[in-house]
């Protein structure tokens, strides 16, 4: 059973080192050796499509060459899964599909797409299997044990880096516009990195008159009975979104320093209980930790509690996404706003 603290916090710790051919459980949703359709709507049969070598520098100063823009791509982590069927490449072989699913809905996953297995511990002979020409995944460092591991094999592998808190929505639009380069689609990622940048020109104007800036993301889960929480701080993607369409994060605490996390429980929001409240809408298979927290007495106190100001998002809107994730972000934070 898929759980948040296995679905939401996996990208921020290092990933696992990978296990041998074989021992992770997988399945195919129906395999085929052609690649799948790509299932976005806004994907043509006549989307622009380089067909010149490939030569780039990947994440972590790599060099990777591809004597065409790959096609049979697998991928290893769900940010990058949504890139590639954002530029209309159907990948051959995903890491955890129905995670993806769940917690993911900016691009859906079409049909013949191969499942090997959890993101931090693949199966190999899946993943090899699907026949891709290159292997995109997620790292931390140079040194990350998957990197090691994967470039035994005959497949190019793309190191595209999980998190950047210096500047995160870059840091996405970078790793986006890397995926682009090496699967020969830059026209289309200009088009939706500037379809980006427009929608967040578009929610800085309607939340112009907005009073209440003020906010905190989080999510959350049930440990030992009790409400854990994750505040977006500074430096989180979900924060940056906010505060670059006129929005305020006010979540100061200590936070890792790749994604901008925080850790804290119920009474600890009572440093920022006038901020408006925003949180995941996704519901953790494992349990419900809006459920609890909404019992708490302490909770139910907070001016943003007593005065209607907390907001879940729309299920599967993924707060470590790609474009497409950051807009359905950004709309919610309007939507929520301004309804």
């Amino acid at each position: 059973m898929l759980s948040l603290t296995k679905a939401v916090l996996a990208p921020v710790t290092l990933l696992a080192a990978l296990t041998a051919c074989g021992t992770t459980e997988a399945s195919e949703v129906a395999g085929s050796e052609a690649a799948p359709a790509a299932s976005s709507k806004e994907c043509t049969d006549d989307t622009e499509t380089s067909t010149e070598p490939v030569s780039l520098t990947d994440s972590f100063g790599r060099e990777v060459e591809l004597e065409k823009p790959a096609e049979r791509v697998a991928v290893l982590e769900w940010q990058q899964t949504e890139d590639v069927l954002t530029l209309c490449v159907a990948p051959v072989a995903v890491a955890d599909a129905e995670g993806y699913a769940t917690w993911n809905t900016a691009e859906e996953l079409p049909e013949g797409v191969t499942d090997v297995g959890t993101r931090g511990e693949p199966n190999l002979d899946a993943l090899f299997g699907a026949n891709p020409d290159l292997v995109i995944i997620e790292a931390y460092t140079p040194d990350d044990a998957i990197i090691k591991q994967l470039e035994k094999y005959d497949v190019p592998v793309l190191a595209t880096r999980g998190a950047d808190a210096e500047d995160p929505i870059r840091n996405m639009t970078d790793t986006f516009e890397l995926i682009a380069a090496a699967t020969g689609r830059e026209e289309r990622a200009e088009a939706v990195v500037a379809e980006l940048e427009a929608s967040l020109a578009e929610a800085t104007e309607a939340l112009a008159d907005v009073e209440d800036t003020d906010f905190v993301y989080f999510d959350g889960w049930i440990q030992g009975g009790n409400v854990a929480l994750r505040p977006f701080g500074q430096g989180s993607l979900m924060g940056e979104l906010g505060e670059s369409i006129g929005l305020t994060n006010v979540w100061d605490g200590k936070v890792d320093e790749a994604y901008g996390l925080g850790q804290t429980d119920i009474e600890g929001l009572a440093e920022v209980k006038d901020a408006t409240f925003f949180h995941t809408g996704t519901v953790d298979p494992a349990g419900d930790f809006v459920v609890e927290m909404e019992k708490n007495a302490i909770f139910e106190s907070f001016p943003a509690v007593r005065e209607g100001r907390v907001h879940a998002f729309p299920a599967g809107t993924w707060t470590f996404g790609g474009p497409r994730s950051a807009q359905q972000a950004v709309e919610a934070y309007v939507d929520l706003l301004t309804d």
